[in-house]
């Protein structure tokens, strides 16, 4: 069974939040908090945090802006992995990322299903990597947020969490580009 190996040094992590939303703002994004919220409490840095509305250009532009700061070690967008036209997030994400990981996705629908049943059918929540940075499309709920921190990305980007984690493999993501 998984678990937080005792006496294992915690790395925190910078990571920057990105709500895609039309109509949400700082004060009433509250899945962007909800991430904000866990992520520090978990003792990781936010670096930065940013809503851009529902167009793919734009959303591919603030990721590749993040995945090329340094300063960043994961990117979490909220918003836009739905079905309708005005959703777009994957189609962004889908332009900077290098390699996906298939599995965030699967995993995600699957801790969704125990909430909502089969209407986890209709997230294409999904996550990748792009030079090194980590990039983690959640839809626009609060639930869902706090279901992918909470399930999923508080121990993968825990440095202590074995048998393995997001955060033992950083310095080696970027070997292929040295």
């Amino acid at each position: 069974m998984s678990q937080v190996a005792e006496g294992a040094a915690f790395l925190p992590v910078n990571i920057a939040i990105l709500t895609v939303s039309d109509t949400r703002t700082l004060e009433t994004d509250t899945s962007g908090q909800a991430l904000v919220d866990r992520l520090t409490a978990a003792g990781h840095q936010l670096a930065d945090r940013a809503i851009v509305r529902d167009d793919a250009d734009l959303i591919a532009e603030r990721f590749r802006q993040w995945i090329a700061d340094p300063a960043v070690d994961v990117v979490i967008s909220t918003g836009g992995t739905g079905l309708t036209g005005r959703d777009v997030t994957p189609e962004a994400m889908s332009r900077v990322v290098e390699k996906e990981i298939p599995g965030f996705g699967e995993l995600f629908r699957w801790i969704s299903f125990q909430k909502i049943g089969t209407s986890t059918i209709q997230s294409r929540a999904m996550a990748g990597l792009a030079n090194g940075t980590y990039l983690f499309a959640l839809p626009g709920s609060t639930g869902a947020c706090r279901d992918a921190w909470d399930g999923i990305l508080s121990t993968q980007l825990d440095s202590r969490f074995r048998p393995c984690n997001f955060v033992e493999l950083m310095p080696r993501l970027k070997e292929h580009l040295r």
